[in-house]
């Protein structure tokens, strides 16, 4: 591959969206509840303060981190990346 079908790679590659979620917890609720909930109702998860999140790309898990706040900003630390199966 030349150097520039590399630059042209990943110049293609930097306009791909990936989206990424980060999965805190779960809870398992009976539908009369959920459709009860209003607004500033809490969903208490299965999770605790200081317990890793899962990382997902476009749905799929890739990560696992841990939640960090700088601030008024919340983010996520990546403590270890998964092997993907191509």
């Amino acid at each position: 591959m030349t150097a520039s079908a590399r630059v042209n790679s990943v110049s293609s590659l930097n306009s791909v969206k990936v989206e990424i979620s980060v999965v805190l917890g779960k809870a398992i609720l009976p539908m009369q509840q959920l459709l009860r909930m209003g607004r500033g109702a809490v969903i208490e998860l299965d999770a605790k303060q200081s317990g890793e999140v899962w990382i997902l790309a476009n749905n799929k898990p890739i990560a696992r981190g841990e939640i960090v706040v700088q601030g008024e900003k919340i983010g996520v630390s990546i403590t270890e990346t998964l092997k993907t199966v191509c």
